[in-house]
């Protein structure tokens, strides 16, 4: 066959192999099929022996902030980065981590017994017994203190029990608390309690939650021993996260500080962690009332509330030091656009030897530069910078993370495209948390990526996973979406600054779903767990690298920035009418409730026995217009659609609009395929431009684009926690991790603080409003480069 045939064929081939291939969001037909190619290469790249070895470098140690193998892996980061092209460095910050000097618990009558307080090693875990390196079981920043009274199991200890507690004549004021982990973040417990006078908190895992209840425990199966114990921070940090001595500036070594005794985020009483062995002891000498059924867990004894006959001795005391937190930050410049950045991180310290977090998702973000660096050598530039970042002190209170994003918080908002986090991984279930925006992108991705275990997409399986566990009503909405619903984000790993404080649009990436764990936070989450009862040959963990990474790629290398507004306005619109109906639902059950009390219902019930508390007529909440929040609603709605139109009349005749160069070049006989011809990352693809659109008006919507978020941010922030700037979502007050949305009027109408709702509707309105004159003003300027 003549060799001019041959490329004809091979060139029409192409040419159909690229028609039926879906259109990528923010790619012309020709850069989607050139980037198509780079990113199968980079798929291709991520080694399981690679992260296997990671991971059993990282956890080989406890690698707490401050520790001196924290110190060697940031350096041993460092190294790497560099040797892979990466242009890197470590910035320093001193956080303020107490380490506790004296811990005790001890229960005084009517019997007596000292918790242990301890982890033992197992045998054949080799690195459980490092214990001179281990931190002990405690509570980051608990309050010194050393206090005995009564004790009170609390449940969970969130608000709804306290009140559930209040109903049944239990006070816990002049008491120490105990709660099981669970339900809301752990720092909520100490921070309620104190709110309602108790003096000390105890916090136990439960074998309901992750231990024998779930299945064998550690070493013959994954779940929590007797004596595990989850460690952990109850900073307060839904009011702030990072140092809590430097609230919204980078705690550098010359920053100013606040006194320790004005530091708002410190938990006001002395707080312990226990295991169930531990707690045992303790919950069997309660008497009082019998816990309501669903507040029993699974050991063998009867649940009650107390107060007392338990007497127990609380003794908590820490140094309050300042330690070196090491953030490892890596470039590689972009070729066309270097002053946008798509930001890659996850943090590289643990409570003790953290194989599974954070290791997993570190090794996978390792790869990925790895994977990228090796695509250097082959021609490939990113058309934007990525910045990949290994973070410190993430455990305590998000410290590395929060320091640098504050510190460097001016440039990030000029720069600043997106961040994409993950924290730690296992198998089963892609499980995604972030932006709206950044929806669609998720899940074209995840279309593009095999899972390790079934024939399926990472897509496909996830939407399947879903469609098996919803309610009849979600599975239709699953089944006509075009992609998957992503929760908001909230808090609890590094994403939290950029997205709450900043404005930029963030995701939180996971797989999960197929193995159960009670090692978190406790000596036994190590090598030995997890190649045993978790990912053990690493092709989940290769597979995140592959979903990150790609994600990652193609952020960094779209002609116009891939965010959607359609999902936003969705979102928005969902959000919006859940409000209507828990204001509904809330007015109709203090109506209920109130006619109840007066018709005696509470009185007639009374058990002499059981005494309750009546609770007391509570005035009728008055009617909130919702009006404004719907307008505003309606019309990013209509803004969003506008933008989408105007992104598919710029690309409409994009696949005529090819660089210098472009097209399929016939295969070398040789054992690495050559590299993609005519790259838009490369300097003879940097002319091509939107559909006929001028350069110039293409550097102006991706412009815009980058400061969409910012949008939804308020310089005064959330009402008694400025530092949250976002007013769509953040993390809820007294959930901690869990995201509230449109959290002026939920959380306002959750609290029945009914005024400040109807203020937050025309806050929230106006802000809304303002998005959606964004998006109009957008998609006004993109329908201007195509004419």
């Amino acid at each position: 066959m003549p060799r001019l045939l041959q490329l004809t064929i091979l060139s029409a081939a192409a040419l159909l192999l690229a028609a039926q291939e879906p259109p990528l969001r923010g790619y012309s037909a020709e850069a989607a099929r050139l980037q198509r190619q780079w990113e199968a290469r980079f798929r291709d790249i991520p080694s399981t022996e690679n992260l296997r070895a990671y991971v059993e470098r990282l956890s080989a140690r406890p690698h707490h902030v401050g520790s001196p193998y924290g110190k060697q892996n940031a350096e041993w980061m460092l190294a790497k980065f560099k040797e892979w092209g990466w242009h890197a460095h470590i910035e320093t910050f001193q956080v303020l981590f107490p380490a506790p000097k004296e811990r005790l618990v001890e229960l005084l009558e009517p019997s007596r017994y000292l918790a242990r307080l301890q982890e033992p090693p197992v045998p054949e875990d080799p690195t459980s017994d490092q214990q001179d390196e281990q931190l002990p079981t405690y509570n980051a920043y608990s309050a010194d203190g050393d206090v005995t009274a009564p004790l009170v199991y609390v449940n969970y200890g969130v608000p709804e029990d306290y009140d559930q507690l209040e109903r049944l004549g239990v006070s816990v004021k002049g008491a120490i608390v105990i709660a099981r982990y669970g339900a809301s973040w752990r720092g909520i417990k100490p921070k309620v309690a104190a709110e309602r006078g108790a003096l000390g908190c105890l916090i136990y895992s439960d074998p309901r939650e992750d231990g024998f209840f779930q299945g064998e425990v550690f070493p013959q199966g994954p779940y929590r021993p007797p004596h595990g114990v989850q460690r952990g921070s109850v900073l307060d940090m839904p009011l702030y996260p990072g140092d809590p001595l430097t609230p919204g500036v980078g705690a550098t070594a010359g920053a100013k500080r606040l006194p320790l005794s004005e530091a708002r985020t410190i938990a006001r009483i002395p707080t312990l962690p226990l295991s169930w062995a531990d707690a045992r002891p303790l919950l069997a000498t309660l008497r009082g009332p019998v816990a309501p059924l669903a507040w029993r867990g699974a050991l063998p004894l009867t649940y009650r509330l107390g107060p007392g006959p338990a007497k127990v001795r609380l003794r908590v005391k820490s140094s309050w030091d300042l330690k070196p937190a090491y953030d490892v930050i890596a470039r590689l410049r972009g070729a066309d656009r270097p002053d946008e950045w798509i930001i890659r991180g996850n943090h590289h310290d643990a409570w003790v030897n953290g194989a599974d977090d954070p290791s997993t998702g570190l090794a996978a973000l390792l790869e990925e530069a790895r994977a990228f660096g090796e695509l250097l050598k082959q021609g490939w530039r990113p058309r934007r910078t990525l910045v990949y970042c290994a973070w410190d002190a993430e455990e305590p209170a998000l410290l590395g993370s929060t320091e640098w994003a504050e510190t460097h918080a001016a440039e990030l908002r000029r720069k600043a495209v997106a961040y994409i986090n993950t924290d730690s991984t296992g198998r089963g279930f892609l499980r995604g948390e972030g932006s709206p925006t950044l929806e669609k992108l998720l899940s074209e991705v995840a279309r593009d990526i095999p899972d390790p275990d079934t024939r399926f997409s990472v897509y496909e399986r996830a939407r399947l996973a879903r469609i098996a566990s919803a309610s009849p009503q979600e599975r239709q909405d699953i089944r006509k979406r075009a992609a998957l619903r992503i929760s908001a984000p909230g808090s609890g790993s590094d994403y939290t600054a950029f997205t709450a404080h900043l404005g930029i649009p963030s995701l939180n990436l996971a797989f999960g779903g197929l193995d159960g764990s009670g090692i978190y936070h406790s000596i036994y989450d190590d090598f030995y767990w997890y190649t045993r009862f978790a990912d053990s040959d690493f092709r989940y963990v290769r597979t995140l690298a592959q979903t990150a990474g790609t994600a990652a790629m193609r952020l960094a290398d779209a002609e116009l920035l891939p965010l959607e507004f359609t999902a936003l306005a969705e979102s928005v619109r969902r959000w919006v009418r859940e409000l209507e109906t828990l204001f509904r639902d809330r007015r109709a059950e203090i109506q209920e409730r109130n006619r109840q009390i007066q018709e005696g219902v509470f009185a007639a019930l009374a058990d002499s026995r059981r005494p309750s508390v009546t609770p007391s007529v509570e005035p009728l909440p008055p009617q909130l217009d919702f009006a404004p929040l719907t307008a505003a609603s309606e019309a990013l709605q209509r803004a969003a659609k506008r933008h989408e139109r105007a992104l598919v009349s710029c690309f409409s005749d994009a696949s005529t609009m090819l660089p210098r160069g472009a097209g399929l070049q016939p295969a070398a006989p040789q054992a690495e395929p050559p590299a993609p011809r005519g790259s838009p990352w490369s300097r003879e693809g940097q002319s091509r431009t939107l559909a006929g659109a001028s350069p110039r008006s293409f550097e102006a919507v991706n412009g815009r684009l980058i400061g969409a978020e910012r949008r939804l941010t308020d310089p005064v922030g959330l009402p008694g926690r400025p530092w949250f700037k976002h007013l769509v979502y953040a993390p809820g007050l007294y959930t901690g991790y869990s995201a509230k949305t449109l959290p002026l009027v939920r959380e306002a109408l959750e609290q029945k603080r009914w005024r400040d709702a109807e203020a937050g509707i025309a806050r929230t309105g106006g802000i809304l409003r303002n998005m959606a004159a964004f998006v109009e003003a957008t998609a006004a300027e993109m329908e201007k480069g195509t004419r």
